[in-house]
């Protein structure tokens, strides 16, 4: 298991140096002068088939409710990327830092609505208790990370919004109680990483 790991940690502070084909973005963050700098937690369970923890936010949230999102939001004064995706981690879902160990961030992703966010990998212990703040997350789940960076999961979709035609990723997930839509920043936050990753092959000795 440390070798699938080790892998990734290779792959995430090799890859800076050259951008993965196919990086997906917004095309509205053209029309963005200034970006709000943001990180989220892509936290990953260190169990046999490892999983990525996600949530569900609220639907009474102004932004994006009832989405489906990596715990996370913007960087405070004073904090680097790191910091606040595990603070933000802690604030969601009750993770604790020292629980955390990271491995290394993911490409930035510009959204159209004005934020830079760093996706930040870590490892977490598997069956880590979870407590989730019911003003930012109505349900957690984790989703196996073979399945959600599995190009063949990855559908692209379109939508017409603003009177412009827009394309995103959207991976369905279905984990016997419910299909769970992971689509827009989130889909393309795992869409990047996949690239990133060049979509692993498991160490025979993980």
């Amino acid at each position: 298991m440390s070798a699938l790991f080790d892998q990734v940690s290779r792959q995430l502070e090799a890859g800076h140096a050259a951008a993965p084909p196919r990086l997906w973005s917004d095309p509205r963050i053209q029309d963005i002068a200034q970006f709000t700098p943001a990180a989220v937690l892509i936290a990953i369970t260190e169990r046999e088939r490892p999983g990525i923890l996600l949530l569900h936010r609220p639907s009474n949230m102004r932004a994006h409710p009832g989405q489906i999102a990596f715990p996370g939001g913007r960087i405070d004064p004073g904090e680097n990327a790191v910091e606040a995706a595990l603070r933000e981690a802690n604030e969601e879902l009750g993770i604790d830092a020292g629980d955390v160990r990271v491995i290394g961030t993911s490409d930035i992703y510009r959204t159209g609505s004005g934020y830079e966010i760093t996706p930040v990998v870590g490892i977490i212990p598997p069956d880590l208790p979870i407590y989730p703040n019911p003003a930012e997350v109505a349900q957690w789940f984790e989703a196996p990370v073979d399945f959600v960076l599995d190009p063949a999961n990855q559908a692209t979709r379109n939508v017409e919004f603003e009177g412009r035609r827009h394309s995103f990723i959207e991976i369905i997930w279905n984990d016997s109680r419910q299909d769970h839509v992971i689509w827009g920043v989130t889909g393309a936050i795992l869409h990047n990483l996949a690239g990133r990753l060049n979509w692993l092959e498991r160490p025979s000795d993980a």
